[in-house]
């Protein structure tokens, strides 16, 4: 678990703290380097033992011997991190690293041996006063905060942060409720449920964004490098802060109320990534947050003892009757509502996917498969995901294309 706190430092320790920030930039920008130029010089990789060792001729040089006016942890931390990253690439989890900019988010990570808390006061490394940060738990003290690793950060706005890394026993499960739900996930409403229950979609980036077209005017008109430019893209930082928090805090309420609701939840396992490359509705998508509430399920219903089943993304969920089970050829992303040419029954476009939803992932429970994946975007289940319409359905199914072939249609 990780408190993260707004920090305030003086001006000796943001001197110092911004030191060490441009020394972790630079080893992990100077190492990215190398490594890319090894890679396409000579054809081999590079180790963190060969990181390392750079690390340590790079200090001992007169050009880069002001790395040793800095702790040493953040340093290594850095290295570790770009070791882990590209382990994350080769496995197909992340994409290629990249360069740091200074001009965005800045960060050193500090280990047990680079800073010590006592009394609830927190001194990190080549510092010579406690650094001040704000508490807001009232559950626990800082005093008994034991953590593992301390977060220093200041983002593109100005504001410092600090953030404890704890290791902690999970809560208490919550208590059965005999409930499972199907969720839609959508644009129109940001999720559904099989039962009728809308959660709306608060489209943050949308209400501000006249706010956010007016700082961006400010800063175009700004000389690059003055310091007018400085202070405009400064406020227009703080806005995008307000909109991330804003977005942060709906996804945080809007799964712990799906969590408390129902002991098994079934969502779809949604190409987040495929689905920005549509120019038409990138920005809805990336606004509202998706990968982030998936990411947030899954680990609440780690700790509070829900099960959360992820089903196949080709599943066709809102083309299938949920009543008999017909599947229609096509369905336009602009049809709110349809009505089955089976059986007749008037369906909402979003209820009935969350319906077909929650009857696909109880399928997949019921024949033994694994229903708490990892995140991964290649779910597998072990059952064939496709509804097998009636003989009703069959025979009022047009001719000329097969019922069970569905067309190519974006998912909403």
């Amino acid at each position: 678990m990780a408190y993260k706190c707004r920090a305030y430092p003086d001006l000796n320790q943001a001197a110092t703290f911004n030191r060490t920030f441009g020394c972790v930039r630079l080893v992990w920008n100077r190492t990215l380097a190398e490594r890319n130029a090894r890679w396409l010089n000579a054809g081999e990789s590079t180790s963190y033992r060969a990181t390392d060792a750079a690390l340590t001729r790079w200090k001992k040089t007169e050009e880069l011997a002001f790395l040793s006016e800095v702790s040493s942890v953040p340093l290594q931390q850095s290295l570790r991190h770009q070791h882990a990253a590209f382990a994350n690439f080769f496995a197909g989890r992340a994409r290629y690293p990249r360069f740091k900019s200074r001009t965005g988010r800045q960060s050193a990570h500090y280990t047990r041996a680079a800073f010590r808390m006592r009394d609830g006061q927190l001194w990190l490394a080549k510092t010579s006063a406690p650094l001040t940060f704000v508490w807001t738990w009232d559950d626990i003290g800082p005093g008994r905060l034991d953590p593992t690793m301390v977060v220093l950060s200041r983002e593109s706005d100005g504001r410092w942060y600090v953030t404890f890394a704890v290791d902690t026993h999970a809560p208490a499960p919550l208590p059965p409720t005999g409930r499972a739900i199907g969720v839609d996930l959508g644009l129109t409403d940001f999720a559904t449920t099989g039962d009728g229950q809308r959660i709306a979609n608060p489209r943050h980036l949308e209400r501000k964004a006249r706010n956010l077209a007016r700082y961006q005017r400010r800063m175009a008109r700004c000389v690059k490098g003055s310091a007018n430019r400085l202070k405009a893209k400064t406020k227009l930082a703080r806005a995008y802060r307000k909109v991330r928090n804003a977005r942060l805090d709906f996804i945080h309420r809007a799964s712990a109320r799906l969590v408390r609701s129902a002991d098994t939840i079934v969502i779809e396992d949604l190409a987040v990534a495929n689905m920005v490359r549509n120019r038409r509705l990138s920005k809805a998508i990336s606004d509202v947050g998706w990968g982030e509430f998936r990411r947030q399920l899954e680990y609440k219903c780690q700790w509070y003892g829900r099960t959360l089943i992820v089903i196949d993304r080709w599943y066709p969920s809102t083309k299938t009757c949920s009543s008999c089970g017909y599947l229609l050829a096509q369905l336009p992303l602009s049809s709110r509502a349809w009505t089955c040419p089976g059986c007749r029954t008037r369906h909402d476009r979003d209820i009935n996917a969350a319906r077909n939803i929650l009857a696909a992932g109880l399928a997949v429970s019921a024949c033994g498969g694994d229903v708490r994946h990892s995140g991964s975007a290649r779910v597998l289940s072990p059952v064939k995901q496709e509804v097998v319409p009636t003989a009703r359905s069959r025979a009022a199914q047009p001719r000329g294309r097969a019922a069970s072939e569905p067309a190519a249609q974006p998912r909403g």
